[in-house]
């Protein structure tokens, strides 16, 4: 999910867990949430986030800037279907958990007969806490152990040097600028299915650049290692500039994005002029009466005929910007 801050209507008595640190190893929650709107702040290097609540989070703004000035941490990258795959593999242990107090119960019943009644009342008690915690303490470890076998599915900032991490996140700013694009929120992006694309390109982008961040540190790790061999030099060349082509490639399809929310960003701009003078539309009929009453109609068309011609030339625009913008998208190279 894309940091930032985010807000849910009624956290009554839910809970919430930010998995922060390399790998989400240092974990930090909140429980239980007060009764009414609760927000949270998901920075871009939290690793995960879990929660339970009863009406769903909303992002309601970016991240915030670092307070120095310096580039934001690049967020982790996940293959868009793992999550699907973890849900998959949770949902088929959840009816086995229920063993558990079922087989506390049977233990009771059993042993009713000999220790009594206090010893099923007891055993009963039990079956309930074990009913209640069981699910979601197992189900958590479950998918945290499936997500350690799957390392390959995800990728964290420290898989990238410092050249892919600056990459990374001029892709991860122009996803978001993109995402958070009223434009796109309105739907008026239908073009492009920015919902199932962005991640896929996102991740494709991630894999290249983690993949040629490991082979600049092997390669200047070979260099280092053979420094002034011509012939190893020679040998190393070629390499080198396979992977200078890489770099440009990728650079391309960044750019590519890029481009795409730059003309987002220009369509906003479109819409937010666009009803600004709807507003001022629907306050001209007053400005028409007053007109009307002290001088003649003839001298009020002229007025509203430009309200109408602004009103048209602005509407042409936003099309245009908006078509603009689909084709961006269109540059973005398909899924393989």
């Amino acid at each position: 999910m894309a940091p930032g801050r985010y807000r849910c209507d009624d956290g009554k008595g839910g809970w919430w867990v930010r998995f922060a640190g390399p790998g989400g190893g240092d974990p930090v929650g909140s429980w239980p949430l007060p009764p009414g709107p609760t927000e949270i702040e998901i920075a871009p290097t939290d690793f995960a986030f879990e929660t339970h609540v009863s009406t769903p989070w909303t992002r309601i703004a970016p991240p915030r800037a670092p307070e120095d000035g310096s580039p934001a941490e690049p967020r982790p990258v996940a293959d868009p279907a793992l999550r699907a795959d973890l849900d998959t593999i949770v949902a088929r242990r959840r009816p086995l958990l229920w063993l558990a107090p079922l087989s506390v119960l049977a233990l009771g019943l059993l042993g009713s007969p000999l220790l009594g009644s206090l010893w099923l009342v007891g055993l009963g008690m039990l079956a309930v806490l074990v009913a209640l915690g069981t699910p979601s303490v197992s189900l958590d470890l479950r998918r945290a152990r499936e997500l350690e076998r799957r390392r390959d599915r995800y990728l964290t900032p420290q898989d990238f040097d410092d050249e892919g991490r600056a990459m990374l996140g001029r892709v991860q700013a122009a996803v978001d600028a993109v995402r958070d694009s009223e434009v796109n929120r309105q739907g008026l992006l239908d073009a492009v299915d920015n919902a199932v694309t962005l991640p896929r390109q996102e991740w494709e982008i991630a894999q290249v650049l983690a993949k040629q961040s490991r082979l600049r540190a092997e390669h200047e790790e070979m260099s280092a290692g053979a420094a002034a061999i011509p012939e190893v030099e020679a040998a190393l060349r070629p390499l080198r500039d396979k992977l200078d082509l890489s770099v440009e490639a990728v650079t391309r399809r960044v750019e590519a994005l890029e481009r795409y929310a730059e003309r987002a960003r220009s369509a906003d701009e479109v819409l937010r002029a666009q009803r600004h003078l709807e507003a001022i539309a629907e306050k001209a009929h007053e400005y028409d009466e007053l007109l009307a009453d002290t001088v003649r109609d003839d001298l009020a068309l002229p007025a509203i005929e430009r309200l109408t011609e602004q009103g048209d030339e602005l509407l042409r625009t936003l099309r245009e910007r908006l078509a603009k913008a689909a084709e961006a998208g269109g540059e973005l190279p398909p899924p393989p």
